[in-house]
């Protein structure tokens, strides 16, 4: 379709075997040289499987691997979530007909997003029941087209797919065998420490446990169902599943490109990139998942590996290497002066702004709070009277006024409190 709309591009459907930086060139596996002026390594990120090669631990990180998971749910009527991101967030509540234990190394649910409070706020709605109807989505949305289902062979399934991006579960039934809408256990504060098939559970002489019925107490009594597989955690407890979903994030998917060839990484593994996404290497660029930000970032941007920022970074990577082609000097793209990404939990709508954790600000910080239980969540983010970062959850409709504080920097120590007065048109003021 690229191909037919433009004819300066030309599509090579193939894996990356080689990267020779010194000459130029790349090596593919389908046996082919493709020589490059400026090249942009773009091949995101892999998941962090906990466990490699066990058929029962799913990882989800692409489309492929979300449609598998939907049809191990078909059969599913108790399933173990390992992992405290995005994915697993959206997971545990839109899982329906089938018991989730999820495993969490946090104290609170959401931490990549959220702190204690906010996580709160959303866990009441998890333990409610699910029928309201879905908010509307106004953003681009993008989907895959309906390709053949070619069966994947084991060896396919070291490709990684498209990542997810945020709409990822909308055309899928997530609805296992059983006829109830939500059964979540949360386990806290552990990891996995063991996972046993079966037979390797008897010969351990080790039981495992029954669902908790009650989210407040601890399962005691042994569990006489027999499953195919089962999890130690590093509380000791055990809980049988029919499969586990290892959602634990990602790690940069360098590998194809770092044999021979001297690139600067950062602490995550990723490309190191300048602030025009220039890696250390001559001519090569890196965008998304894959690259490290190495400059010195605004006060009010950190880097996240997300989909929105994915696609900033490339769209901003292919303007310096045009303007690296063409000779022309070009200024940071406004996309990196404020973190900002609106996504939905729980079917809230969530909008996170600059230092919205406070990350980075030490102990010289202030929070203001406003908290509507079942209907809002409003968190700022406060250093020196100036708004450093903000979390909104629900319909606030205070996301443009705060981006402009943020970006702006005003002093609003003179307002304290009545920043956040409910019965205050803040947006109207600022205006």
């Amino acid at each position: 379709m690229l191909e037919n709309r433009f004819p300066n591009i030309r599509v090579i459907e193939s894996g990356v075997k080689q990267l020779k930086s010194e000459e130029h060139c790349i090596l593919t596996e389908d046996g082919s040289q493709h020589v490059y002026k400026k090249l942009c390594l773009c091949a995101g990120a892999k998941p962090k499987l906990i466990c490699e090669g066990n058929p029962y631990v799913l990882g989800i990180r692409d489309t492929d691997s979300a449609q598998e998971f939907q049809k191990q749910l078909t059969k599913a009527k108790r399933i173990m979530i390992i992992g405290n991101g995005g994915i697993a967030l959206e997971l545990v509540y839109e899982i329906e007909g089938c018991e989730v234990i999820w495993v969490i190394k946090d104290k609170a649910i959401g931490n990549t997003f959220f702190d204690a409070g906010a996580a709160e706020f959303l866990t009441s709605k998890l333990i409610a029941e699910k029928p309201e109807a879905k908010i509307a989505q106004k953003r681009t949305r993008y989907t895959t087209e309906g390709r053949k289902k070619e069966a994947r062979t084991k060896a396919d399934a070291a490709h990684v797919g498209s990542a997810l991006g945020p709409d990822w579960h909308e055309g899928l039934n997530l609805k296992g065998t059983k006829e109830f809408s939500h059964k979540i256990h949360i386990e806290t504060m552990c990891e996995v420490k063991k996972i046993y098939l079966q037979e390797e559970l008897r010969i351990s002489k080790k039981k495992s446990l029954t669902f908790p019925r009650d989210r407040n107490t601890q399962s005691v009594s042994t569990d006489k169902e027999i499953w195919p597989v089962y999890v130690e955690l590093t509380n000791e407890k055990i809980y049988g599943c029919d499969f586990i979903v290892s959602a634990t994030g990602v790690t940069p998917n360098t590998e194809p490109f770092l044999c021979g060839n001297n690139f600067d990484l950062g602490e995550d593994g990723g490309l190191k990139v300048n602030d025009h996404m220039a890696t250390s290497l001559p001519d090569i660029y890196a965008a998304g998942d894959i690259c490290t930000a190495s400059w010195e970032p605004s006060p009010v941007w950190q880097q996240m590996r997300l989909w929105t920022q994915a696609r900033q970074m490339g769209w901003y990577a292919a303007k310096c290497m045009a303007a690296a082609s063409l000779g022309d000097s070009i200024d940071m793209d406004f996309s990196f002066e404020l973190f900002a990404h609106v996504t939905k939990f729980f079917n809230y709508k969530v909008v996170l702004l600059g230092k919205y954790n406070a990350q980075g600000l030490g102990s010289d910080h202030e929070l203001m709070l406003r908290c509507t239980r079942g209907q809002e969540y409003v968190k700022v983010v406060m250093q020196n009277g100036r708004m450093m970062g903000a979390v909104l959850i629900g319909e606030t409709d205070l996301e443009e006024t705060f981006e402009n504080l943020i970006l702006n920097q005003m002093n609003l120590s003179s307002y304290g409190e009545d920043l956040l007065d409910p019965d205050i048109d803040i947006e109207d003021y600022f205006d």
